[in-house]
């Protein structure tokens, strides 16, 4: 059994362009993308600390070794505690070809994918689809996280060429589109090792990798963090698992984390949920975030020489300094377990933060076909009355059912329940794009099964719109806390609106799991597999490593 569960696993430490026996043949426009690779039972995720960077200080707590490529491998260690610089000597870019992506369709959704191409191709604008992501076996599971893009159909153009275009679509049909990048050619890099006296112990031109015989975590000097931000900054940070440093895309340097999915996890589960919360809470997060990472891999930095980033773009990853006793103990509880639906494929573990009392269908949120494991229910506590029906949104909001994300003793109730006021003015500004002049109504014309706004349909003096999914509504109103809200109209003596009043429930999205609600369970008495058994609406926890 053991030797047959070794043989699946290695299977996977495949790239694209290597035959996988488990795999199925790349569809036609397939792209090419990265694959984990599994090591000794758990897969091994190459992480981006940071990149951008001429010169980056290392300091290994334990013993700390550099491998230099070579034939033959050069090894060079040092003893705990000594500092290593790593410096850039000189470097090339990587040419960069990148396609306008206009849209992103599940795989399973045909209809979505051909009523997507029709849709531009009626506005004059060819478009063709690409397949991203791949499906692979392990242990008798199927992990598929394969979608098609819709990328504009032109030849492909450095990035910066595409953004006059990029800005036109936004402008004209309101899609603020993203780039689909392939690398043309990859970025060079010379790098010196230099000892902690400033004397060179090495020169390579491909990449250093940094571990510790030891096992003992690795210090990196000042990693960038919160790019983009109003919280960015820098600071030292220490990390399990070895450290390669290589050339990004720039041609400088890139800091790469190569770390244990486990250990990932021990660095991220604490930035996802309270760390106090109840055990049986944190367990179902870890079971959840594994899902997560699984379900991401090859679909984001494909020009990259990673496969995820440490920023909200991927997973927030601090390392051994984020790490937290009991999230620690929920990840090693719960080591190698996914969830799975009834035909044995990984399930899409989404959360958020406060469903607001019920949760949302995965189709109303980001469209595409309904998913049986994330089906919207109410989020109340097993043996009390049934909710309200958020059919009636102004008496669901105002009910008094004992949901879990109510009761929780982590419950935050300006999440749970809120208002937001923008006078009309503010409206007009947020709208100002559509052209529709004052804003005279606004109208919640389809729902989910939440009562989370599928469409919004605005009126203007000189025009009308319709706001569609809701990501788009929540954006436009400055990312509202959720979509789940009653809107209302202030008006003057003349009818005219002075201002809008946004009353809701919930914080996110609402799909999947409501992590607030979640630890309520979890204080009612649910273990890690109910809780998760409840929100993908049965879905089954299993071992895969």
């Amino acid at each position: 059994m053991r030797l047959a569960l070794v043989a699946t696993l290695l299977s996977l430490a495949t790239w694209a362009n290597e035959p996988d026996p488990l795999a199925l043949p790349p569809a036609p426009g397939e792209l090419t993308t990265k694959r984990l690779d599994f090591h000794a039972g758990s897969p091994i995720v190459p992480v981006r600390l940071m990149e951008g960077h001429a010169e980056v200080s290392l300091q290994g707590r334990g013993r700390l070794r550099f491998r230099v490529p070579g034939t033959p491998e050069k090894l060079i260690e040092g003893p705990a505690g000594m500092e290593w610089k790593v410096r850039r000597v000189e470097g090339t870019p990587a040419d960069i070809a990148a396609q306008i992506q206009l849209a992103e369709v599940p795989f399973a959704d045909k209809d979505g994918l051909a009523a997507a191409q029709a849709e531009w191709s009626e506005r004059g604008l060819a478009l063709k689809a690409q397949v991203l992501g791949g499906v692979y076996g392990i242990a008798g599971k199927v992990i598929d996280n394969r979608r098609y893009v819709l990328v504009v159909d032109q030849p492909p153009a450095r990035p910066e060429a595409l953004a006059a275009q990029q800005a036109e679509l936004l402008t004209r049909y309101q899609v603020r589109t993203t780039l689909l990048e392939q690398v043309r050619r990859k970025a060079t890099i010379t790098l010196e090792l230099l000892d902690a006296s400033g004397a060179v112990q090495a020169t390579t031109t491909d990449k250093l990798t940094a571990e510790s015989p030891d096992g003992a975590p690795i210090d990196v000097r000042r990693v960038e963090f919160g790019v983009g931000y109003d919280f960015h900054s820098f600071e030292d940070r220490a990390y399990r698992g070895s450290v390669a440093l290589t050339a990004d895309r720039a041609g400088k340097i890139a800091v790469i984390n190569q770390v244990d999915l486990e250990d990932l996890l021990k660095g991220l589960v604490p930035s996802e949920i309270f760390a106090k919360a109840h055990p049986e809470a944190l367990k179902a997060q870890a079971v959840t975030g594994r899902g997560e990472i699984l379900a991401k891999i090859g679909l984001k930095h494909l020009a990259d020489p990673y496969l995820l980033c440490t920023e909200q773009h991927c997973a927030v990853y601090k390392g051994v300094g984020g790490e937290a006793a009991s999230t620690n103990a929920a990840v090693d509880a719960t080591r190698g377990e996914a969830i799975f639906d009834a035909t044995d494929h990984l399930v899409d573990s989404v959360y958020s933060a406060v469903c607001g009392g019920h949760t949302e269908n995965n189709d109303v949120v980001w469209g595409g076909v309904p998913n049986p494991s994330l089906r919207g229910r109410p989020d109340l506590l097993p043996g009390k009355a049934p909710p309200v029906d958020p059919k009636d949104l102004k008496a669901f909001l105002a009910s008094e059912g004992n949901y879990a994300c109510k009761v929780s003793s982590f419950a935050q109730p300006s999440k749970f329940r809120w208002e937001k006021r923008f006078t009309a003015k503010d409206v007009d500004e947020k709208l100002a794009s559509y052209n529709l002049g004052h804003v005279m109504a606004m109208t919640v014309s389809e729902r989910g099964v939440s009562g989370r706004a599928r469409l919004l349909q605005v009126s203007g003096e000189t025009g009308a719109t319709t706001l569609r999914t809701e990501l788009t509504i929540r954006r436009t109103f400055g990312m509202l806390n959720s979509a789940m809200f009653e809107l209302k109209a202030e008006r003057d003596a003349k009818g005219r609106p002075t201002a809008w009043v946004f009353t809701g429930g919930g914080w996110g999205h609402g799909v999947g799991m409501c992590q607030t609600g979640a630890i309520g369970r979890a204080e009612a008495g649910q273990n890690y597999r109910e809780i998760l058994g409840h929100y993908f609406n049965g879905a089954q926890v299993a071992r895969i490593y």
